[in-house]
């Protein structure tokens, strides 16, 4: 019998969901890389872009420009302060599994899907954006940083209030992508599922080690001082009938 069985249960759909998440990007790019300039998808794509036409003012730019800037600098912050956070509680598995995720899946899965399919983007995007359109970075770090938060931070119990929220967020930075014109929608449906899709695998690749940390570091901050039972007397003490 598993000594947590609750969290194996909540777990359990980790490789699965990965997986899948994985196969959909594969799939997308095999697409895209076939006719970068007119996938199948694209009358879709299109069409979403000319609901997404404007005005860009008000509310709307704001929120977008705000997600921008998330997913660039404050994108950069955002790793490094958790980063700094698990080195401090030294859980250094923590730490092997936000490095490797983050090398694998943004600097591997990201760059070298928009080098080796390497889509235009939308006409005039309304921010800076640099070579390749497929897929979207910004989509997949926000998906990515979902995924490792709710697994290295949140408690099993609270997860999935987590998703959900983590959920909106990530469809959240999908719309302002394809509202700043910086990507398609496709571009951005494939980037949250790399994003989310190797976060999830690599979880699981870590997922005995973090469990053993996260059980050691709760017995060590967890479990009360042992204190000497007042039935217990010192061997110097005499006993009462001696006293008597």
């Amino acid at each position: 019998m598993s000594e947590n069985p609750v969290p194996a249960r909540r777990t359990a759909g980790v490789l699965p969901l990965g997986l899948l998440l994985t196969g959909v990007t594969a799939l997308l790019a095999v697409l895209v890389h076939a006719d970068a300039g007119h996938p199948p998808f694209q009358a879709l794509d299109e069409r979403w872009l000319g609901w997404m036409g404007g005005p860009h003012a008000g509310v709307p730019a704001a929120a977008a420009t705000f997600l921008d800037w998330f997913g660039g600098p404050l994108g950069v912050v955002v790793p490094l302060g958790f980063l700094v956070f698990l080195l401090v509680r030294r859980r250094w598995w923590s730490v092997c599994c936000l490095l490797v995720t983050y090398v694998g899946a943004s600097a591997l899965v990201v760059q070298g899907l928009k080098h080796l399919v390497d889509r235009p983007r939308p006409d005039n995007p309304l921010v800076r954006v640099d070579h390749g359109s497929f897929p979207s970075g910004h989509a997949a770090g926000a998906a990515m940083l979902v995924v490792l938060a709710g697994a290295l931070l949140v408690p099993a119990a609270r997860r999935r209030v987590w998703w959900c929220a983590g959920t909106l967020f990530t469809l959240a930075m999908m719309w302002s992508r394809t509202w700043l014109h910086a990507h398609w929608l496709s571009d951005t449906v494939a980037g949250a599922a790399a994003g989310a899709g190797a976060a999830l695998l690599l979880w699981r690749a870590f997922m005995p080690v973090l469990a053993r940390e996260e059980r050691g570091s709760a017995a060590g901050e967890g479990l009360p001082r042992a204190e000497p039972s007042p039935a217990v007397r010192s061997p110097a003490e005499p006993s009462p009938a001696a006293r008597g």
